[in-house]
């Protein structure tokens, strides 16, 4: 007998899956998103930064363990070749850098590629990025902890004789217990970047300089022992080395996308954000396609297995004495610093952000009304990503970074093609070239270059994304600020 007093349960079953599916596709207008922009709890960003100081931020996030480390872990997988592998992952930087500065200047805020994509994809897909976004930045922090100590190290060995020991300077697993200058070298920028972003943002500018100057004087006295021979077997171990290496040293390109977190900080974000972008990303590519070729023309790339400082050993072999490679590793001590400095800013802007939105607690958009900074989410990254530094392997946390960060700046070229098909009319003050051609060439880079990494890789990838899932269903979906006036909009009616 049919009880016609109940609603038939097809029906009901259906309601409830739009009903889902509709919070999950649900979006944050973009003159929302911008309207917001430097509110936080108790307090409000502040505009204070130049175009000179956001590509200054940029070069500061992207030009330092990449080059002054990873490179030495990069050779052996592409020979003389590495030179090739680094214009591949710059190829996949600069298509996605032109979507950046396509998004920056049209949706000039804190979040990032998360913004981007909650303005276009809708919230789902925006919390994936902005959970990939924590792996870049926050694992990142962490891999370049790593080379810092060893830089330290060997300026240490290099003006009094000592180095730390291992059983201090290494991560569990490599012969130490704790890896301590990493931990330290993260608690510092966390002091800096306590005292305000204009503060910070004069300090890295100093520290900029002196890692340039640092990569000149390595090209200059490393060109003195090139060898023409070195570059015999150009490509020892095929197209496959050199992809997998090009992966590898896609970590050394991220950090340009750090001037887009500082969105709601800039004076003039719409004008300044797309050409410090790009400015940042030319000035970083002609330095690390230099500084490679040199670095394989005076060692022979078998040589460079298993180096650690890499450019200061090679700086002390070629001329034959250390005060050299001593004083490119004190470049290199400051020069890796900043980076520590301005991806540990990126992320805590991501995460001020996402709370605002009520993604995550509350906690991490709580602004310090003098000194106009997420406070406490500073402090909470800051231990975190110095935790992560102290006891993981370099090796394991730049792959992480890579592949965080190649699935992110993946959506960042959808949410160009996204929102041009809906709103084509919007102020962009900067364009992608040629349609949609380098939005899908950038997509199709990152996606490549995401399948050469290892099955260890994407492992890791896996369970973090898993986590992040399992993190948003429970607590982000349900206290989403769009899911709470949605749910008060449906009370009133």
């Amino acid at each position: 007998m049919l009880d016609h007093g109940a609603a038939p349960p097809v029906e009901e079953s259906a309601t409830r899956k739009t009903s889902a599916l509709g919070a999950l596709t649900r979006r944050k207008p973009v003159e929302q998103l911008v309207a917001e922009g430097g509110q936080g709890e108790g307090g409000s960003l502040r505009r204070s930064l130049s175009m000179w100081q956001l590509t200054m931020i940029s070069i500061g996030a992207t030009l330092g363990t990449g080059i002054f480390v990873v490179l030495g872990d990069a050779v052996p997988k592409a020979g003389p070749a590495v030179t090739v592998a680094f214009v591949i992952a710059g190829l996949t930087a600069l298509f996605s850098a032109l979507s950046y500065a396509e998004l920056a200047g049209t949706i000039p805020v804190a979040g990032s590629s998360y913004s981007y994509a909650y303005a276009t994809m809708g919230e789902l897909v925006a919390w994936v990025c902005g959970w990939c976004l924590v792996l870049e930045y926050g694992v990142s922090v962490a891999a370049v902890a790593v080379g810092w100590g060893e830089y330290l190290n060997e300026l240490l060995d290099g003006t009094i004789g000592v180095t730390i020991p291992d059983v201090l300077s290494s991560a569990p697993g490599e012969g130490g217990v704790i890896n301590l200058p990493g931990l330290i070298v993260v608690l510092l920028a966390m002091v800096f970047l306590l005292g305000g972003a204009r503060e910070s943002a004069v300090v890295n500018t100093i520290m900029v300089f002196v890692k340039i100057a640092a990569l000149v004087l390595f090209c200059a006295i490393g060109f003195m022992g090139f060898k023409s021979g070195n570059y015999a077997d150009f490509m020892p171990l095929g197209m496959a080395g050199v992809s997998a290496a090009g992966a590898s040293l896609f970590f050394s390109y991220i950090g340009f996308d750090a001037a887009s977190t500082a969105g709601e900080e800039a004076k003039d974000p719409k004008r300044d954000l797309p050409r410090a972008i790009m400015l940042s990303l030319l000035i970083v590519t002609v330095l690390y396609v230099l500084v490679a070729a040199v670095a394989v023309g005076a060692w022979n790339w078998k040589d460079f297995d298993g180096s650690e400082a890499t450019l200061a050993a090679i700086m002390n072999d070629v001329s034959g004495q250390k005060f050299w490679g001593t004083l490119l590793a004190a470049g290199a001590v400051i020069s890796i610093a900043s980076v520590v400095l301005t991806v540990l800013y990126g992320q805590t802007r991501v995460l001020f952000a996402m709370s605002r939105d009520g993604l995550v607690p509350k906690v991490f958009g709580k602004v310090n009304a003098k000194t106009g900074t997420p406070r406490v989410n500073t402090v909470l990254v800051s231990l975190f990503c110095g935790a992560l530094a102290s006891v993981i392997p370099l090796g394991k946390l730049v792959d992480a970074t890579s592949i965080g960060t190649l699935f992110a700046f993946a959506l960042v070229n959808i949410a160009v093609i996204v929102l041009r098909r809906t709103r084509p009319a919007m102020d962009r003050t900067f364009r992608v070239p040629l349609g949609w051609t380098f939005p899908i060439l950038g997509f199709l880079f990152c996606v490549y270059n995401m399948f050469s990494l290892d099955a260890v890789t994407w492992v890791v990838f896996g369970c973090w994304m898993a986590a992040g899932l399992v993190f948003y269903f429970l607590y982000g979906m349900r206290r989403s600020r769009l899911a709470t006036a949605a749910s008060a909009a449906s009370a009133e009616k």
